[in-house]
């Protein structure tokens, strides 16, 4: 058995690993990079040839995870693709999204491409197109958790719940290697305790190897105040006591669900005077229609909320903002109000308008609350640019920029460091970390090692014998 990691090693995004059992091959996620400022064509170079890929094993919907599927079919991938009934309508959602942004970006491109060289016909193409993701869809095989799906004779799979996102799983095999059980563990991206809507990520099985994601290694989630108590505190002396705007970029699939529920809970509560809310994003309205869809799988408190005060995502004073035109009215709502849009790195989608025309808002707060990659307009917000680039304009920072990590869905060190001494130390093999900062990785490795555990960072697309 040989594992090679193709994607998201010592970065964060692109996460995309094969394991080879015999000739059989299976490529766990397949995620889009997009943490450097290159030209998105890199991911076109897989580093294996896509057709002789057997099997895609899928452990949620985010875009670094599937974001780059559509490309694996378009270059002759012809298999299945594994993944739970939550994750394949949430990705089939992102992926179309994908297509827009890509189709944006290309125009863009070609529109500069022209005014520089008028007679050149060449320019950036997008990454995929509608039928490729269609054609992506139509390979979806769900598989419900905690259900064991024989692959072949030789290989079953086994989707555990890792909290983080709706439908997320981490994917456990049980391989047949030449006579030889073994068990490899990939988690996927792994979700924090408590977190609204979800549920917290049940422990992995007893496995040989171990597959972990490593954003937050090295770093702590704040122990101080609760979400309530954060939002309250920031609503409060933005909206009400500045009578000004909040700006909160979201993911629209995860973050903003979990954010309204948050939200509905507070005004429902009469915990502050009534304030406008937006959620300005059509895919984000689309995803809470499938978060209903599978209201099963939502945790206790958000299923009892549910029964007792009405649907968690909607509220008073709440609009799901659907066309542009609508969009471009809020921009003109002078009242305090809060404004949710995406993408939550503001790399493309409406919040950049939003972004245009208040980053120069003295009475405006963005706050942040989920992490952005190197080379994201997130990224350099944070990082305190004074001036930054937004709709082919360089506007000064007068904003104010806030973080918080209370919406964070993704694990800290403590919880990704239980995650895996809940194994054996004696019987685990091995733990290869990837999809994190090498800093991050190393905080990983150092702990688990201090603990007795048998730990590698994987180099990009070399070969580790299993």
């Amino acid at each position: 058995m040989k594992l090679t990691i193709h994607g998201a090693a010592q970065q964060v995004t692109g996460s995309m690993h094969l394991l080879q059992v015999g000739q059989y091959k299976i490529l766990i996620d397949c995620g889009l990079d997009y943490e450097k400022d290159h030209n998105i064509q890199v991911n076109e170079d897989f580093g294996f040839r896509p057709e002789e890929i057997d099997v895609v094993i899928l452990t949620h919907a985010h875009i670094d995870h599937s974001g780059n599927l559509p490309t694996l079919v378009r270059m002759g991938f012809n298999g299945q693709i594994l993944c739970t009934p939550p994750t394949a309508d949430l990705t089939e959602l992102l992926l179309l999204d994908s297509v827009n942004i890509f189709l944006q970006k290309a125009q863009k491109g070609n529109h500069r491409n022209r005014r520089k060289h008028k007679h050149s016909a060449g320019g950036p193409q997008p990454l995929y197109l509608q039928k490729h993701v269609m054609d992506t869809v139509e390979r979806f095989v769900t598989i419900s958790y905690n259900k064991p799906f024989r692959i072949t004779g030789d290989i079953e799979l086994t989707f555990i719940p890792a909290g983080h996102l709706l439908g997320a799983a981490a994917a456990v095999l049980k391989v047949n290697d030449e006579g030889v059980e073994k068990t490899i563990a990939f988690t996927g991206d792994i979700g924090r305790k408590n977190y609204p809507v979800l549920n917290d990520p049940d422990p992995l099985p007893p496995v040989d190897y171990i597959v972990s994601e490593s954003t937050y290694g090295g770093r702590m989630h704040s122990k101080g105040k609760s979400v309530q108590e954060t939002l309250i505190e920031t609503i409060e002396k933005v909206c009400v006591v500045e009578q000004g705007r909040l700006i909160i970029p979201a993911f629209s699939i995860g973050r903003t669900q979990s954010l309204v529920f948050a939200l509905n809970k507070i005004f429902n509560s009469g915990l502050l005077p009534p304030v406008k809310v937006f959620v300005d994003s059509p895919m984000a309205a689309r995803a809470t229609s499938l978060y209903r869809k599978h209201h099963n799988l939502v945790n206790a408190e958000a299923q009892e909320f549910y029964n007792k005060q009405g649907d968690e995502f909607e509220f008073e004073h709440l609009t799901y903002v659907e066309t542009l035109k609508d969009s471009r009215q809020v921009s003109n709502y002078y009242e305090p109000c809060i404004i949710i849009s995406s993408a939550g790195m503001l790399e493309g989608g409406r919040i950049q308008d939003h972004l245009f025309y208040n980053i120069q808002n003295y009475y405006c707060t963005i706050l942040f609350i989920g992490y952005c990659a190197k080379g994201t307009l997130g990224y350099r917000l944070l990082r305190g640019d004074p001036i930054v680039h937004i709709k082919d304009r360089d506007l000064s920072v007068y904003a104010t920029i806030k973080q918080t990590d209370v919406l964070s869905a993704h694990g800290d060190h403590e919880d990704l460091l239980d995650n895996i001494k809940t194994q054996d130390v004696n019987k685990l093999k091995g733990v290869y970390l990837v999809h994190g900062e090498a800093t991050s990785m190393q905080a990983m490795a150092d702990a688990l090692e201090q603990g007795g555990y048998k730990v590698t960072i994987p180099e990009k697309a070399v070969a580790y014998e299993l």
